[in-house]
């Protein structure tokens, strides 16, 4: 196989740190964002949604961030729940979450959610590997989350997860 040909096959990743000084957070990502906004209702509560998201080969990079109407924690906890059971319907599996901290840019954590899913998604259900980290902070939750054909490079999603961080 020549070179141009192998090159072709391997994902380009030109990370890039941004800061999302609105949201509050900063994050690498591995090509120039594309941003996008959305409505949802959560338990009758219309919220706005925001999006960056950027793609790497056959991957999705994206944080999406909720803005709440308060910084109740039942607020945020139906709104991590709703995020949460999204995304495993998406891929038709079960919302399963584990614990895990994420990291504060002055130092420390928050407790947060990490899950992977793998399952069937889009109109032709074509196999789709799921990482996301999901976490509540003031008037914000939080959705961190890569979407592949395929499983990445562990440093690949490293990159991306450790250098997730919230303000």
């Amino acid at each position: 196989m020549s070179a141009a040909a192998l090159a072709a096959c391997s994902p380009t990743y030109d990370w890039r740190t941004i800061m999302n000084n609105d949201n509050g957070y900063t994050v690498d990502l591995p090509a120039k964002p594309s941003l996008d906004e959305r409505q949802i209702d959560i338990d009758g509560t219309p919220m706005k949604m925001d999006m960056q998201t950027a793609e790497a080969g056959d991957a999705v990079f994206a944080v999406g961030t909720v803005q709440l109407p308060n910084d109740d924690p039942n607020t945020q906890r139906a709104t991590l729940d709703f995020l949460r059971a999204g995304l495993a319907r998406n891929l038709g599996v079960a919302p399963d979450a584990r614990a895990t901290p994420i990291p504060l840019a002055a130092g420390g954590d928050v407790p947060g959610f990490e899950v992977t899913f793998s399952g069937a998604a889009g109109p032709k259900k074509e196999t789709r590997i799921m990482h996301a980290r999901l976490v509540a902070k003031g008037r914000h939750v939080y959705q961190a989350a890569v979407v592949a054909k395929k499983e990445l490079p562990p440093e690949q999603l490293d990159q991306f997860f450790q250098s997730f961080k919230l303000y």
